[in-house]
C-alpha cells in the first residue's frame, strides 16, 4: 500500500527535517504488547488486577512501601498519556503517546510506574488539545539530557500547531498552544504524518482519519492560525480553507490513532480521542493494515457530549466491529460504559491511571 509522509522542512528553525519510515505491509507482528496508562481522568487504587483470557490487567494500586510512610501518589486529571512497550523477535520498544494535561501529574507519575524516559523510542501526539499536550513542554524540561538523540516527535499534521480556544460548555476560553521553542530545545525530530507510517518499528500511524461512518465531527474547539513568539501554525502548511483570518472550527484533520498488531491476535488500536469518530479510526487502521481482526479498542471516544440514541448507535457499531476487549478512558462518558456494559459485558475493561494491560501473541 502505497503511502508517504509529510516532513515538516524547517519547522524547528535549522534543525533537520525528520524522515519517517512509511507504512508496508505486512505490519509487523508482535509477540507481546503492554501498555501503561500514565495519566487518566481518575484512578481506583484498591481495584483488584485481574486475568481475562490473553489480556492482563494489573492495577497500581497505592504508591507506598513497607519501609517508609506514604509519600506521593498517583495523579489524575482530565487528561490522557500512554506508554506502550512492545516486544518483536527479542528487540523492545517504547512508545509515549500523548502526555495529559500537567507535566506535574505526567513527571510525577512516570516516577512512580518506573518508566524512564530514557528508554523511550518515539513520541506520539494523538491532537492538538491541550488535555493531550499540556504535560509535554515540563516533560521535555526535565528530560531533555536523557531523552535518545534526535528523538522522534510525530503528530498528524501543521494544524496540530495552531493555538486554539475552547468553545464549548461548561467554560470558553484559551486552549493553549504547543511550545516549539520546547521541542527544538529537546532536539526532537518533528514529523507530521498525513498518510500511515511506522512507529519504532513496531507501530504504525492511522494517518489521517476519513470520516465514512455516521459519526459527526463535534468540534469543541476553535483554530487561530499563525505564528506568535515562535509558536502556531505556518498558514502556508494548510489547506487553503483553513488558512484564516480569524478563528476557524476545529476540523481536527490531524487527528492520528496509533496501533499495533499482536500476533495470532488482531489489531490493539489506541484511538487517544476519537474527535473524528471512534468506529471511523478503527476502520482506518484496518484499511491501511489490511487487517480486519481488532483485538483492542483503546482510549478516549468522545461520547460524553452526544444524546444517547447516537451512543448506542456507536456501541452498536463497535459490537459489529467484534473486538476482543473494549477500554473506554478519559473523554468516552459514562453512557457509553454503560451500554457498553449491558451490551458487550465480556469484552468491556474498566482501566484507570496506573493501569497496565499486557496482551500476549499466540505461540504459532
Amino acid at each position: 500500500m502505497a503511502s508517504f509522509s509529510v516532513l515538516l522542512a524547517g519547522l524547528l528553525g535549522d534543525a533537520s527535517p525528520a524522515k519517517a519510515q512509511t507504512l508496508a505491509l505486512p505490519v509487523p507482528e508482535l509477540d507481546a504488547l503492554s501498555i501503561r496508562i500514565v495519566t487518566d481522568s481518575y484512578q481506583f487504587a484498591v481495584a483488584p488486577s485481574r486475568k481475562m483470557d490473553t489480556l492482563s490487567i494489573e492495577h497500581f494500586g497505592w504508591g507506598i512501601s513497607p519501609d517508609y510512610p506514604p509519600g506521593p501518589t498517583l495523579a489524575s486529571e482530565f487528561g490522557l498519556s500512554m506508554v506502550v512497550t512492545s516486544s518483536r523477535k527479542g528487540e523492545t520498544r517504547k512508545t509515549l503517546i500523548d502526555f495529559g494535561f500537567t507535566a506535574m501529574a505526567l513527571n510525577n507519575n512516570l516516577q512512580l510506574l518506573g518508566i524512564q524516559p530514557a528508554e523511550i523510542d518515539a513520541l506520539v501526539l494523538s491532537h492538538g488539545h491541550y488535555d493531550h499536550f499540556g504535560g509535554l513542554a515540563g516533560f521535555l524540561r526535565q528530560y531533555k539530557d536523557q531523552l535518545k538523540p534526535k528523538l522522534p516527535f510525530y503528530v498528524g499534521g501543521e494544524d496540530c500547531f495552531c493555538a486554539r480556544e475552547w468553545t464549548a460548555p461548561p467554560v470558553k476560553g484559551n486552549f493553549g498552544v504547543i511550545d516549539r521553542e520546547a521541542l527544538a530545545a529537546a532536539k526532537l525530530s518533528v514529523t507530521a504524518m498525513e498518510q500511515p507510517a511506522l512507529v519504532a518499528d513496531h507501530g504504525f500511524i492511522s494517518g489521517q482519519i476519513g470520516q465514512r461512518s455516521f459519526e459527526k465531527l463535534l468540534s469543541p474547539s476553535a483554530m487561530h492560525v499563525g505564528v506568535t513568539e515562535g509558536s502556531g501554525c505556518y498558514p502556508d502548511r494548510l489547506p487553503e480553507s483553513e488558512r484564516g483570518p480569524g478563528s476557524i472550527p476545529d476540523q481536527f484533520r490531524h487527528e492520528i490513532a496509533t496501533s499495533f498488531h499482536v500476533k495470532g491476535r488482531g489489531l490493539v488500536i489506541l484511538t487517544s480521542c476519537s474527535h473524528r469518530g471512534v468506529v471511523n479510526a478503527v476502520r482506518q487502521a484496518q484499511t491501511v493494515s489490511g487487517i480486519e481482526k481488532v483485538h483492542a479498542i483503546i482510549g478516549g471516544f468522545h461520547l460524553a457530549p452526544y444524546p444517547a440514541d447516537y451512543v448506542r448507535q456507536t456501541v452498536a457499531a463497535l459490537k459489529e466491529i467484534g473486538p476482543d476487549y473494549i477500554v473506554p478512558l478519559h473523554c468516552s462518558g459514562e453512557p457509553f460504559y454503560e451500554m457498553a456494559k449491558a451490551e458487550m459485558p465480556d469484552k468491556l475493561v474498566r482501566a484507570y491511571t496506573g493501569t497496565q494491560l499486557v496482551f500476549s501473541g499466540s505461540a504459532s
